[in-house]
């Protein structure tokens, strides 16, 4: 009998014990209760007009604004518009091709976030080392079983994903020549690297673009031209090498030099240290830099529009000029920023998963047990 009172059985909080508790809360600290209570009042407020406006009242098929709902969105404008918002100008026989570009990555990305198996990291780096060069030859053509298609029928979110990954993949070994030769202790190297970054750094983006696409051209011999995506990729590579040099260097200098004096009493010259020891460690520090700068890459991609290149911000700009349907910025905006969002979302989401992956293969023990926590 002692026993058993001595066992209570749970209960809940009386209704009179939880008021007490919220009032003891309100009174301790009354001004962060009013932010709160005025923030959930205007998110109240805000969302169900967001709500309304998005999908209550919204209008998805439709052949012009006038058969829009003045009262909600007009997504007809987007789901009329969406084959050029994705592939700008290419022709749509040939259309099967911009496919393939455009769904290569979102699978690349899908196939970083599955469960691990053997020759995962290798699959994913050649897969997005190899895609800008697989992607303009397909989008080109010109060869075998490919009919020809100019650079200036590209546009869209196509333009923007092959300038974004392009430039990407063809600074990062520019970056990583860079950040070596700055911390180079040969002074000519590490002043040529040193003046090579501060420079592209210290310019601002639409004026690398201007002087890319206008100014490079006078330079060139006569008769010899480039098409106009090309120059403005190689300004926005040198663009970003600059940035992601200084983001591999804060990785070197991150590493111990233990380490490349172990390296070299075991006999490892200078270029199998850094590929095999040291960069590798490097680039796994700063691994959210690198992904940082991949992400303001993408968006910064949205300046090529002031060389006259359709990316997806460019092409949406221009639909809304359509008569038939004037007067729908905000739903031509707000698409393009979801978009551009998923995909910066989903690049930080690869990143968090690496990072994870990384955190748990050193957590684990010499003998392959994991160290305790």
């Amino acid at each position: 009998m002692a026993t058993s009172s001595l066992v209570r059985s749970p209960v809940s909080q009386s209704p009179v014990t939880a008021a007490r508790r919220l009032l003891a809360v309100v009174v301790a600290n009354p001004f962060g209760t009013a932010v709160s209570l005025g923030l959930a009042y205007l998110a109240w407020t805000l969302g169900g007009r967001i709500v309304d406006w998005a999908f209550v009242e919204a209008t998805w098929v439709a052949s012009s604004r006038a058969e829009c709902s003045p009262d909600g969105a007009c997504w007809a404008f987007i789901v009329n518009r969406l084959p050029q918002f994705a592939f700008g100008f290419y022709p749509e026989a040939e259309r099967w091709r911009a496919w393939i570009v455009l769904l290569a990555p979102p699978l690349l990305l899908a196939l970083a976030m599955a469960p691990d198996f053997k020759g995962r990291r290798k699959v994913l780096i050649g897969g997005f080392c190899l895609y800008p060069v697989a992607a303009f030859v397909m989008l080109s053509g010109g060869v075998p079983g490919l009919q020809p298609v100019a650079s200036d029928k590209w546009g869209g979110l196509l333009l923007t994903m092959v300038v974004g990954i392009g430039a990407f993949v063809f600074s990062f070994p520019i970056a990583i020549l860079l950040a070596l030769g700055r911390t180079s202790q040969l002074p000519a190297v590490r002043l040529l690297a040193t003046g090579f970054i501060e420079f592209w750094r210290g310019m601002p983006l639409i004026a690398i673009l201007f002087m890319s696409v206008i100014m490079l051209p006078l330079f060139l011999p006569p008769g010899v031209e480039f098409p106009r995506l090309t120059l403005a990729m190689t300004g926005i590579t040198l663009y970003s090498a600059a940035y992601l040099a200084e983001v591999a260097r804060g990785g070197l200098q991150a590493v111990g030099r233990g380490q490349s004096e172990a390296a070299n009493a075991l006999g490892f010259g200078f270029w199998a240290t850094q590929g095999y020891i040291i960069m590798p460690q490097a680039l796994r520090a700063v691994l959210p830099g690198i992904v940082n700068s991949a992400i303001s890459l993408l968006k910064d991609t949205t300046y090529v529009m002031v060389v006259g290149l359709f990316d997806l911000l460019n092409i949406v700009t221009a639909a809304l000029s359509d008569p038939n349907w004037l007067g729908l910025a905000t739903e031509g905006y707000v698409f393009v920023g979801l978009v551009f969002w998923s995909l910066c979302f989903g690049l930080s989401q690869v990143s968090a998963r690496l990072e994870r992956d990384s955190e748990r293969a050193h957590s684990r023990a010499p003998s392959g047990e994991r160290k305790p926590q």
